[in-house]
């Protein structure tokens, strides 16, 4: 059973957002649906992305609200330094680029991203542990 079933993704710029967002669920795993209005995680997750015209003011992740959401990858580290080295061309802004891949601290292998609304997700990278 997933944890999540789905979310919105709400979006002042759709077509930057859609490209944006589009590169970075494509890197992680998640199918294109039509449109490009929705992707769909391997588990079943899935994200729809819109602009509606309920919308007021601008993403500010630092006020009340979601932060940010943190995408599990699984694989190697070379998968997540590629993801960095492309992110830039894709609308996206590195964060914390001067503690990568710790920022979050030495046994948390993740990058951070921001896009061009405000959006920060984190990539944390998990790795099977073969000791057990």
């Amino acid at each position: 059973m997933r944890a999540i079933h789905h979310w919105d993704l709400w979006v002042d710029d759709f077509e930057t957002a859609s490209g944006q967002w589009g590169w970075l669920f494509g890197e992680l795993g998640w199918a294109a649906g039509e449109k490009g209005h929705y992707w769909e995680a391997p588990d079943g997750t899935y994200v729809f992305m819109e602009h509606s015209e309920d919308q007021h003011g601008s993403q500010d992740r630092l006020r009340p609200g979601v932060n940010h959401i943190a995408f599990a990858l699984e694989g190697e580290r070379d998968l997540l330094d590629r993801i960095r080295a492309e992110s830039t061309e894709h609308g996206w802004h590195e964060m914390y680029a001067d503690r990568y891949p710790h920022a979050g601290g030495d046994e948390h292998t993740a990058l951070y991203l921001e896009s061009s609304e405000g959006f920060e997700v984190e990539i944390v990278l998990e790795v099977e542990d073969l000791t057990a």
